[in-house]
């Protein structure tokens, strides 16, 4: 399962790439809007410092408009993927930018339907959102178990980005279902490599250590 960072930090991307287990990034204006850097230039630097997809989310709403403003940002970097969200209008946008190789990530996803269409339609990615689901008291794994099983029945290639993650529990859910990613916010991302008997175990050591006749 590939690692994503969801986050448009970029000292939190550059931490995470120096891990070596960092795949991509995916953005959304709400993250954007929260670093001082102008939007294309902080972009461009996400794009440079991974080397892998970086999802960056179109804004506008009607298909007519989700398309040329798809191409500029395309244009940003080599690496870039534009999200769209799954509706009518964003399908549209979907099948044209496919068609102009222009890889795009389906995001909102809350139902196996919306995933199957975002595939049909060309989605490179499609991001179900497990946390906002579970927020609500509906089970969001179960979206990405369903998700999984018709992609794999009927050979779909379109890669299932699992999104809004709250917790680590959330990612190992999503490995042992066969989701081809995860996209992590920082603080979950670190609490994947820690366990509490790690820690135990390194301090017992080192305090051994300290013992060895040098």
């Amino acid at each position: 399962m590939k690692f994503f960072l969801d986050t448009a930090n970029l000292g939190q991307i550059a931490e995470a790439a120096s891990w070596g287990i960092l795949d991509g990034v995916t953005t959304n204006p709400t993250l954007v809007s929260r670093e001082d850097e102008p939007f294309e230039v902080l972009i461009k630097k996400i794009c440079e410092t991974v080397p892998g997809p970086v999802s960056v989310e179109s804004v506008a709403t009607k298909a007519e408009d989700i398309i040329p403003e798809a191409r500029e940002l395309a244009r940003l970097a080599d690496n870039v993927v534009v999200k769209v969200p799954i509706n009518i209008e964003g399908l549209k946008a979907i099948k044209v930018l496919a068609q102009e190789g222009i890889p795009v990530n389906t995001t909102l996803i809350f139902n196996p339907m919306q995933a199957l269409m975002a595939a049909k339609a060309g989605a490179r990615y499609v991001s179900p959102f497990v946390g906002r689901l579970d927020d609500i008291g509906h089970d969001g794994m179960e979206l990405v178990d369903q998700i999984v099983t018709i992609f794999n029945n009927y050979g779909f290639e379109t890669e299932v980005i699992v999104a809004s993650i709250r917790h680590p529990l959330h990612v190992i859910e999503a490995a042992l279902m066969g989701a081809d990613i995860a996209t992590i916010p920082f603080g979950a991302f670190e609490k994947l490599v820690q366990h509490p008997l790690t820690d135990i175990g390194m301090e017992k050591f080192l305090k051994d250590w300290e013992k060895v006749n040098r």
